[in-house]
């Protein structure tokens, strides 16, 4: 895909997990791939944790984060990139909805774009329900305002209760040094 030539900007959260093989080895290849995709522009990165899987719960539980990027791609070009990036790390893919793998990026947030269509819903349908988005979002920036609740990430978080089926636990430094290496 061929990135716009005219560059204006929109700042997009996304929303990084990996639980089949070695985890931080799939997010950090995921994210060496979107720091050297033309008009993709990582501008942070949250912490990693370690988060129980949602949905589908017979399965290992999740190393996720959240980055935020800027982007001269469209929300739909976007997509592609990411599912781009997702086929190359597991050309078989997920095997189910919810089912266990290498690579997920999903988008949050694009700009304060709302929409709707059969294969992009922004934001995220369903991540004001995950301790495993807003949490890592929350590091980045806890002020971010959701355009349609008009509820920062922080007070979202704040909603769920942090059970053991939310569990999002922080993983030390030292344990995530080969995501850049």
């Amino acid at each position: 895909m061929n990135c716009p030539d005219s560059l204006p900007l929109t700042p997009a959260f996304l929303s990084i997990g990996a639980n089949v093989g070695n985890k931080l080895a799939n997010i950090g290849r995921a994210l060496r791939r979107l720091g050297v995709t033309e008009g993709i522009f990582v501008e942070a990165l949250s912490k990693f944790y370690k988060t129980a899987p949602q949905n589908y719960t017979d399965q290992d539980w999740f190393v996720n984060a959240a980055i935020k990027i800027n982007t001269a791609y469209s929300p739909e070009q976007l997509l592609e990139v990411l599912q781009a990036i997702e086929k190359e790390q597991d050309r078989d893919g997920k095997p189910f909805r919810f089912g266990p793998r290498k690579i997920d990026l999903d988008i949050i947030f694009y700009g304060q774009k709302v929409m709707s269509t059969a294969t992009l819903v922004l934001p995220h349908p369903r991540m004001h329900e995950r301790a495993f988005v807003l949490k890592p979002l929350c590091d980045i920036d806890k002020n971010l305002v959701h355009p349609v609740s008009g509820l920062t990430v922080g007070e979202l978080f704040e909603q769920i209760k942090t059970d053991e089926s939310q569990a999002v636990i922080a993983l030390a430094k030292e344990e995530t040094r080969e995501i850049f290496y």
